[in-house]
């Protein structure tokens, strides 16, 4: 099992301190949140890119992904969305990573609409991230919560660059048990988003292991290899405790649910 953590977890931090939390606490990657609020964004000048990959490779520490937030399934035009996807995925190759991540965000439409136009979006959008060498992970949320909700746009797809994105708070929340989470996600599964909530209506972060997911029945679906990312949402909770102290006891926590049953 290889682990990250993203970025959420210690909001607007820069590069060089992300880069030496994930070396001192023992994770081989980062999930980078691509937003201008913080330092890794879309705008960045080209220089500002070879800078970001500079330190990444000389920390030897890897992105695993740029998060944005183009909701693919979302009503309204399509240009504005690849546009979107297209920086993003852009911004990935320059930085040397291998995924970017995208929402449903297919809100109240009926869900055969909002399935289209995130085929139809992320089918667009496939060609050119194939020609960059990036992937295109669509993430279990908001209307897509299910394993089921995302598997079945991913298969519409039908491209290589476009997979999954499993983040088992929400595929939890949708009642879908890891086994079954699994199942359909398998075949388009980049990795595995954890994290640990009190209940379904108090989703503040907590510890892993402190709160009511299911964290050893999903990492037991893993195959040995797989990326773990764990989620800190302390960007949404300013009053959550910090990250930073969190890391070991998280690292630990993640390392005995991986280890192989005797």
């Amino acid at each position: 099992m290889k682990l990250a953590f993203s970025t959420l977890g210690v909001p607007g931090m820069p590069v060089a301190d992300v880069i030496r939390l994930a070396v001192e606490h023992g994770y081989q990657g980062v999930e980078l949140r691509a937003h201008p609020e913080e330092p890794v964004h879309p705008g960045l000048s080209p220089a500002e890119r070879a800078d970001v990959a500079d330190e990444f490779k000389r920390g030897g520490v890897e992105i695993l992904t740029l998060a944005g937030y183009a909701r693919v399934a979302a009503e309204g035009d399509d240009q504005p969305v690849l546009d979107e996807i297209a920086a993003l995925v852009e911004l990935a190759r320059d930085l040397g990573a291998a995924n970017v991540r995208v929402f449903p965000g297919g809100g109240a439409l009926d869900p055969d609409v909002a399935d289209a136009n995130a085929a139809r979006r992320l089918g667009a959008a496939a060609p050119h991230a194939a020609d960059l060498g990036v992937r295109i992970l669509l993430e279990t949320h908001d209307s897509h919560r299910a394993g089921a909700d995302v598997a079945r746009v991913v298969g519409m797809v039908g491209h290589r660059q476009v997979g999954a994105l499993w983040d088992i708070m929400h595929t939890w929340l949708a009642g879908e048990e890891p086994a079954a989470s699994h199942a359909v996600l398998a075949p388009h599964l980049g990795y595995v988003q954890v994290k640990d909530i009190a209940s379904a209506e108090d989703t503040r972060p907590l510890p892993l292991g402190a709160g009511v997911l299911p964290l050893r029945a999903c990492l037991d679906t893993l195959d040995p290899g797989s990326w773990v990312c764990w989620e800190y949402e302390k960007r949404w909770h300013p009053a959550a405790a910090e990250l930073p102290t969190l890391l070991d006891a998280g690292r630990d926590h993640l390392a005995r649910l991986g280890a192989p049953k005797e």
